[in-house]
């Protein structure tokens, strides 16, 4: 029995792996001259392949239509993944909040070995764009590409979403996917940098570790994170940021509010303590010169900027009014958001084809029997961590599977 699988990225092959190994015939259709291109450049090229965590915590870091991951995600978990890739010669390793790497670092190795496992299996790739699903007497029964038409039992689409078009994902499965009169919500960028109001183009290339990223939307408090995140000539980036953008649905970007606490491992009793023994320290200097200890060297200009200090009093001059000026500033480092940056830039694409579109238990499309779709086509989408590849690696599974037995039928 033939099965298409449109789309040779992370979903795409672990589909075409699944069917393989339930005996199916597969045909892979991917434009590419190389396969899971999108996957080589993931995680700055050291692929995030999936988080050491137990299902659960996978479906608690989604953040759209998590319910309906919960049968493929407890069915292909991410001890499972680990198992899986090492099954087929990557060595993979779990670091700083349990993510998942290739133990070589290179993305590279996961795409290959995924690539070679379903090529060895018999996996027929055809290097061609599929331009529709052929259906007839209300099921799909094949694919149309620019050379022709081919017939198959069952079609997994996964396309991906419009992230990073450069790697071949330019929302041609949901374009298909509409013409069938299938549902696709509106797709918006997710984990995106963010294009700030403020002027900090000064601060290009600052980054901050062990900072806490607080995002509000007026004075509610919408998402805190501690970790890591980037200053660049548009505003700022990183992983808080991404995790930051995220939760910015339902309201543009100049709504909300950025707030960096500098120094979260220091309640402001200990940090005033820490200031006075500072400025003490350095109190025959100009107090511009006496936050090296503190600050970044980047960031001092600034940091002095905002608090209203003069820069040239001496240090020991700096009043206890002042001083909680300064405090301030470094527990409550403010950011005002623009604008996303380009879909081209996002790490993930929100949006996709509707959930209610497709059977949750196998992946399979309502409308039209015969049909699948697995990975970021589909509405859902998670915070940064592997959970995105994991739920790739989970649809995929689960529409091999689900296809294979369906064609078998």
């Amino acid at each position: 029995m033939s099965i298409a699988v449109i789309g040779g990225g992370a979903a795409g092959m672990m589909a075409a792996a699944a069917a393989l190994e339930a005996g199916a015939a597969v045909t892979l259709y991917e434009p590419n001259r190389l396969l899971g291109k999108k996957i080589r450049i993931t995680g700055k090229g050291r692929c995030n392949v999936t988080n050491n965590c137990p299902p659960e915590e996978i479906l608690k870091n989604v953040i759209s239509n998590s319910k309906f991951l919960y049968s493929s995600v407890y069915k292909f978990t991410p001890e499972d993944c680990i198992a899986y890739f090492e099954g087929i010669g990557v060595p993979l390793k779990t670091e700083r909040g349990r993510r998942v790497f290739p133990v070589s670092d290179r993305a590279a190795d996961i795409a290959e070995a995924l690539g070679k496992y379903i090529t060895d299996l018999g996996c027929d790739i055809i290097q061609q764009r599929v331009t529709g699903i052929i259906t007839e007497d209300g099921r799909a029964v094949g694919v149309a590409t620019p050379h022709g038409e081919a017939r198959h039992e069952a079609v997994i689409v996964a396309t991906g979403g419009v992230s990073y078009p450069g790697t071949g994902s330019t929302g041609d499965g949901h374009k298909m996917a509409g013409a069938l009169g299938i549902q696709v919500t509106p797709l918006r960028a997710s984990l995106v940098p963010l294009v700030l109001r403020d002027n900090t183009a000064h601060l290009m290339g600052l980054s901050l570790k062990n900072v806490k990223l607080s995002l509000f939307l007026g004075d509610k408090t919408v998402h805190t994170e501690q970790g890591e995140m980037l200053f660049t000539h548009f505003g700022v980036s990183g992983p808080l940021v991404l995790s930051a953008s995220a939760h910015m649905h339902g309201q543009t970007p100049d709504k909300y509010r950025l707030e960096i606490d500098l120094k979260p491992a220091l309640d402001e009793e200990t940090l005033d303590k820490r200031l006075q023994g500072d400025l003490a320290k350095y109190s025959a200097k100009d107090f511009i010169n006496s936050l090296g200890d503190l600050l970044p060297s980047k960031l001092i200009n600034e940091v002095v900027a905002r608090s209203g200090i003069d820069p040239r009093k001496k240090s020991g001059e700096v009043s206890k009014k002042e001083r909680r000026d300064l405090l301030n500033v470094l527990k409550h480092f403010s950011l005002t958001p623009k604008a996303f940056r380009s879909l081209d830039e996002a790490v993930v694409t929100a949006g996709g084809i509707d959930v209610r579109e497709i059977q949750p238990a196998t992946m399979m499309c309502k409308k039209l029997p015969g049909l699948f779709f697995a990975g970021e086509i589909i509405d859902v989408d998670a915070y940064t961590g592997g959970y995105n590849l994991q739920i790739a690696w989970s649809t995929g599974r689960k529409a091999g599977e689900s296809a294979a037995n369906y064609s078998f039928e």
